[in-house]
């Protein structure tokens, strides 16, 4: 599947043109990665936005990053076709609040850099209104999602589901 038709159907592109799907399919790349391949690591510079081709991928947090003990990385989320993650380092600038790593065998992924994202909204404005609209309802699902996790954490002792 080209680039351009898998990013027609992730959630962060709604409503973008053909046209306007072909500029970031143009300075976006696939990449494969291995089942349990790490993607990202968490606390690490974070200068890409990756939209998921096939496959999906747990988003995790190291419990030593937290000042709780080690262990196993503890699983916020799975992501799934059509999703994306690494839009708050895209945003802010900052490091990544999570790890990424590969759940299937050929994960494939669309990555998409910082930078030249960046330039193409600054340089086709509509285009950047659209996107961060759709990043911003993006974020706002993930957080509602979170804080209904951490509701039933506290509130029910329910833990992750497994």
């Amino acid at each position: 599947m080209a680039i351009s038709s898998m990013l027609k159907t992730a959630d962060i592109f709604y409503e973008l043109t053909n046209t306007q799907i072909e500029l970031i399919a143009s300075i976006a790349e696939e990449r494969r990665y291995e089942q349990g391949a790490v993607i990202v690591k968490e606390r690490t510079a974070g200068r890409e936005l990756f939209v998921i081709a096939e496959g999906e991928v747990d988003i995790e947090i190291d419990p030593a990053s937290t000042g709780k003990g080690s262990g196993e990385p503890y699983k916020v989320a799975t992501l799934r076709r059509g999703q994306s993650f690494g839009e708050v380092a895209l945003v802010d600038e900052g490091v990544r609040s999570a790890g990424a790593r590969a759940v299937h065998h050929d994960t494939r992924l669309i990555v998409i850099p910082r930078e030249k994202l960046m330039l193409l909204c600054e340089t086709y404005p509509q285009l950047g209104y659209r996107l961060m609209r759709n990043l911003a309802a993006d974020l706002a699902m993930k957080i509602r999602t979170t804080d209904l996790r951490i509701w039933e954490h506290l509130y029910w002792g329910r833990s992750e589901p497994k």
